[in-house]
């Protein structure tokens, strides 16, 4: 790489250097921000670069072989797929007047993980309110988990209701 000293800096006032590399010049970025000012002067047309884009050099010589970017090289993007977030449905109990308070609190435990007390708590609600929830879930969790509840209560003689709705 050869570097020499001239350029538009005397007209500018700014140190300009010209850059040899491989037989080809390229300006450097302080002769073209040079070239600029001189051209808005001058009235000649402006060159418009982004900010901090370097000089490239034509493709032809660029594809060297052996070279970045040359002849059987190419580039590889790897784009990220964007999830969208699923769907959540909450697992309700519905009060009924057969259905045991302790098999309630026995199914919360059993099938949604609560401890007693959480298990307690809910199986109250439901008792006063005539629902309460259980979890809020994907639609398959949601789905498997109000079938598993309907069929343990089933299997048991009890009348007890279990849905899912969307939240």
């Amino acid at each position: 790489m050869m570097v020499t000293g001239h350029g538009l800096g005397a007209a500018t006032g700014s140190i300009v250097r010209n850059v040899s590399c491989f037989g080809h010049t390229m300006m450097s970025t302080a002769k073209i921000s040079a070239s600029l000012r001189a051209a808005s002067v001058s009235g000649a047309p402006r060159i418009v670069m982004a900010r901090g884009a370097a000089p490239r050099m034509a493709d032809d010589d660029r594809k060297r072989k052996g070279e970045p970017g040359g002849p059987g090289t190419a580039v590889i993007t790897k784009t990220k797929p964007q999830t969208k977030r699923p769907n959540m449905y909450r697992v309700l109990i519905l009060n009924d007047d057969y259905t045991p308070m302790e098999f309630v609190v026995h199914i919360l435990e059993r099938f949604f993980g609560k401890d007693h007390e959480a298990a307690t708590r809910i199986m109250l609600h439901v008792h006063h309110h005539g629902i309460g929830e259980c979890g809020v879930y994907t639609y398959e969790v949601a789905e498997t988990k109000v079938t598993q509840v309907m069929d343990f209560a089933r299997k048991h003689q009890h009348p007890l209701q279990c849905v899912m709705e969307k939240k």
